[in-house]
């Protein structure tokens, strides 16, 4: 079943013994960032979470809570599940919040993992990280460990003491008790949770003064099986067989536990193990009208052994029972589950055949993969229109590859039905621009425009889209974007067309310079979130977002959407998709002294294209390889791989297309670049020059200001100090329209020097004209743009009278020549945006905690050096600090 929409932690039946030091730990002190509670099953790790938890709470920290589950091994249903839980720490930035992560050993894929990684690095605020695991999980914890940031809790931490365990069987009811059989208690169970738990049930049962202390004996496991096997026995058989039968299902309901054991009282069964709150657990939405619930994953686990041990037999007769009692509620995806489940492929190929397409046209491709996968291929020959569906999962699943094969092999006499035909009109298109044919895919796709509208819309709207991006690739944008219009009017209300379909439209918005544009439309595909939206159109648009945030310097969130995404690009194949992910990771991790991690990215981007024999993504890998070599100053191993990206035929091609990762990177420009840098000053001036022969119009618009923003680097290394200011500043008015940062900033030292420059000019011309808006602005942008590369801000000469001083705050040796109040009172959003400052605070961050824009904040920023007599951030920070404005 779906997760529910507020992820909580389980309701635990047992009465709580507070355990102050145990909370305490869990919470971690000022250095800690990672709390991993690591035990076997039983020991009360949940429990204690959940203490922790109502601790932090009370204390007004935030948290967040989720239990994991071995479907989210599944990446989109742990991406949603994470962002549910994560909800509850917004507007948390900078403040103290934790996140709790429960069951994380069930946790085994190594994408899931590398997002969870990815999560518990980037989460924003002080406080820990809590992990509830059984194993040790491969999360890197020894970097955590070796810096001291990481606190364990195991098996000893989490034994109750003797006196925890004493007021644990008296909140119990169990006061009979000697201190002798405490003790002996005690040192059987050794403190174990679930021991004492079911110890407790024992007790109830046999009394007080019984025997049953004494009969406990065995190592852990073996005291496990026997309470748990004392207690199962003791149940009535009416109660124990529905405890077996009903193990195998999720969710419990009376309507289908009753389905499944029409001759038992269910009412009366769930009425009985609900009162002793032993074996159910109430799942969250569920109401007094029509309750549900679950069995602890545990006990469920070891209820379904007992009944493949023992009724082996009954297996696939309940999990038909259950299918068929799902079919009946119109709930067709657990039906299809079950009915698999107990092994009857005709019913579930019945099933799937009434539902396939509805699924598809949802999105649910990763559902429809993991069914198709259970479903041996010749069982489909009767259906071709299911294998055209499962067609269409491998490919957002699997890949093109694979998807191309399974499309040949569909029986040439199922392409005389109007549904085939059309199906596989979509699919070609598609699956050829995924190999990068793009004029292969152009030329089937065309015809194929050419006979619509066929049988099946959704197929016709996945052709249109697919045929907008693959003009778009070939420069037909105008052509592109009528496709869109066309597709538009198809769509209707088709969550997941329309998200590909605005995804397509960014592309396109990209494409013509159109950052912003492009950046809320993909916000809007990415904000949708329901389970319509699924990796098809989500892992178009989360790379593409990811590079938009990636240019605003937005770096953690970029990486952080990577993490989410970059995974199903591989899986799918979406090849400028793989190389703009791989790139902006590498890029990331340089930006964080990461060279080797860079470099790794790049080494397995490299792989994926030899592997999925994509040229391009294999030379892209080289390409970017060459450019980090560069910015390390490694000339000659720099010009090595160029010379191996080089090949002619595929890079002529790339030129004659508007591919979204060689937009401003190819190998003519990674030439240009390592001219700049190793050749000889005149001819690299030259070599820009001559790519700039052609017109603006004729270029893409980011690779003309990349070009433009070479040629001034170019005119700077040629000594031309005052031509290359000049040439830099229509790329910095292009550049500050669009709020695009890293563009420049990704030429490394000599671009930040020639921006310094251009800043310590243009503020002196300003202060001798006055400084109209316009050139506030623009130096307000170059602003960030030092503030992003972390270069500090030129030092100018005292200003004229009235003007503010452009030079650093004052040192303690003039201290005393600063003023002592401001010029004009600060108002309190201005008093609130210096503290914001002074805790580090980025522009972004501000305007998101204060729900103001972007150019709001800098407004402020502007009054506020004014008021103060600043020139920068630090200035105005460090003079509000003197005035006692902030902390």
């Amino acid at each position: 079943m779906d997760r529910p929409a507020a992820p909580l932690p389980p309701s635990d039946p047992s009465p709580l013994v507070p355990r102050s030091l145990l909370c305490a730990r869990l919470a971690g002190d000022a250095t800690t960032r990672l709390v991993l509670v690591r035990a076997p099953a039983g020991f009360g790790k949940t429990t204690a979470m959940r203490m922790a938890r109502a601790d932090l709470d009370a204390r007004g920290v935030r948290t967040a809570w989720l239990t994991l589950q071995r479907a989210d091994n599944h990446l989109p249903r742990l991406r949603q599940g994470l962002a549910t839980a994560l909800d509850g720490l917004t507007g948390a930035a900078g403040a103290p919040c934790a996140l709790f992560l429960d069951d994380v050993d069930q946790i085994t894929d190594a994408d899931a993992l590398a997002l969870l990684r990815d999560t518990l690095e980037q989460l924003p605020g002080s406080g820990p990280r809590v992990l509830g695991t059984r194993a040790l999980p491969a999360l890197g914890l020894a970097r955590w460990r070796a810096q001291g940031r990481l606190v364990e809790v195991g098996t000893e931490q989490l034994r109750f003491t003797p006196a925890e365990s004493a007021a644990f069987f008296h909140r119990r009811g169990l006061h009979g008790l000697s201190p002798q059989a405490l003790a002996q208690l005690q040192a059987k169970t050794e403190g174990w949770a679930a021991a004492l738990w079911l110890a407790s049930l024992g007790l109830e049962r046999h009394g007080v003064h019984s025997d049953f202390v004494d009969r406990l004996s065995g190592s852990d496991r073996d005291l496990a099986d026997y309470l748990a096997e004392d207690v199962l026995a003791q149940q009535p058989p009416a109660l124990r067989a529905f405890l077996l039968r009903t193990s195998l299902l999720h969710e419990l309901s009376l309507p289908l536990c009753q389905a499944l054991l029409p001759r038992s009282d269910c009412a009366a069964l769930l009425a009985q193990l609900e009162a002793g709150s032993v074996f159910l657990t109430p799942l969250p939405g569920s109401d007094a009208t029509a309750p549900r619930w679950r069995y602890h994953c545990l006990f469920a686990d070891f209820l379904q052994a007992h009944l493949l041990q023992r009724h082996a037999d009954e297996v696939p007769r309940l999990h038909l029972a259950a299918a068929a009692w799902y079919e009946t509620a119109g709930r067709a995806s657990p039906a299809i589950d079950h009915a698999l489940a107990g092994g009857d492929v005709p019913y579930a190929l019945t099933l799937l055949a009434r539902h396939a397409e509805d699924f598809l046209a949802r999105g649910r491709l990763r559902r429809l993969a993991r069914w198709f996968d259970a479903v041996p291929e010749a069982a489909l020959a009767p259906y071709p229109l299911l294998q055209c569906v499962a067609v269409w999962a491998v490919c957002f699943t699997q890949g093109q590859g694979p998807a191309l094969a399974r499309l040949e092999r569909i029986a040439p006499h199922s392409a005389a039905s109007p549904a085939v035909q059309a199906h596989a009109a979509a699919l070609r298109p598609l699956l050829l621009s995924m190999m990068d044919r793009f004029d292969d895919a152009h030329a089937c796709g065309a015809d194929a425009l050419a006979r619509l509208p066929s049988c099946r819309p959704f197929a016709d709207s996945v052709l249109t889209n697919t045929m907008a991006s693959v003009t778009a690739a070939l420069g037909l944008s105008g052509q592109a974007g009528q496709l869109l219009d066309a597709v538009r009017r198809q769509a209707g209300d088709n969550a997941f067309v329309r998200s590909y379909t605005e995804a397509v439209q960014a592309l396109l918005d990209l494409q013509d310079g159109r950052l912003r544009l492009a950046g809320e439309r993909l916000r809007g595909v990415l904000g949708r979130g329901s389970d319509s939206a699924r990796p098809g159109d989500h892992a178009w648009a989360g790379v593409l977002y990811a590079q938009l945030l990636y240019d605003a310097q937005r770096l953690d969130e970029a990486d952080q959407l990577l993490g989410l995404y970059l995974p199903m690009v591989r899986d799918v194949g979406l090849p400028d998709h793989m190389v703009l992910g791989h790139a902006l990771r590498a890029r990331i991790a340089a930006l964080r002294g990461d060279a080797d991690g860079a470099f790794a990215l790049l080494t397995a981007l490299e792989v994926l294209g030899h592997r999925r024999q994509l040229p391009r993504v294999a030379a892209s890998a080289r390409l970017e390889r060459a450019r980090l070599l560069l910015l390390q100053g490694r000339g000659e191993a720099a010009r090595d791989e160029l010379d191996r990206a080089d090949d002619p035929a595929l890079w002529a091609r790339v030129q004659g297309q508007r591919l979204p990762a060689h937009e401003t990177e190819d190998l003519a420009v990674g030439r240009l670049r390592w001219a700049l840098h190793f050749g000889a000053a005149d001819a690299a001036l030259a070599a820009v020059d001559a790519a700039l022969t052609r017109p603006a119009s004729a270029l893409p618009p980011r690779r003309w200001l990349l070009l433009q923003a070479l040629r001034a680097l170019a005119l700077q290394r040629a000594g031309l100090s005052d031509a290359a200011l000049d040439a830099l500043r229509p790329v910095l008015a292009a550049l500050q329209a669009e709020g695009s940062l890293r563009l420049l900033l990704d030429e490394g030292p000599a671009a930040t020097a020639l921006l310094q420059r251009w800043s310590a000019r243009a503020a002196q011309a300003a202060q001798g004209a006055g400084d109209g808006v316009a050139t506030t602005a623009l130096l307000d942008h170059v602003q960030r743009l030092l503030d992003a590369a972390g270069a500090a801000p030129p030092d100018l000469p005292p200003p004229g009278a009235g003007r503010a001083a452009t030079r650093e705050a004052p040192g303690p040796a003039d201290a005393a020549d600063a003023p002592r109040t401001p010029a004009e009172p600060l108002t309190r959003k201005e008093v609130r945006i210096l503290q914001l400052l002074a805790e580090g605070y980025s522009n972004a961050a501000m305007a998101a905690t204060l729900v103001i824009t972007d150019s709001t904040v800098r407004t402020h920023l502007r009054a506020i050096n004014q008021k103060l007599g600043a020139a920068s951030r630090a200035q105005a920070v460090a003079i509000a600090r003197r005035l006692a404005l902030v902390g």
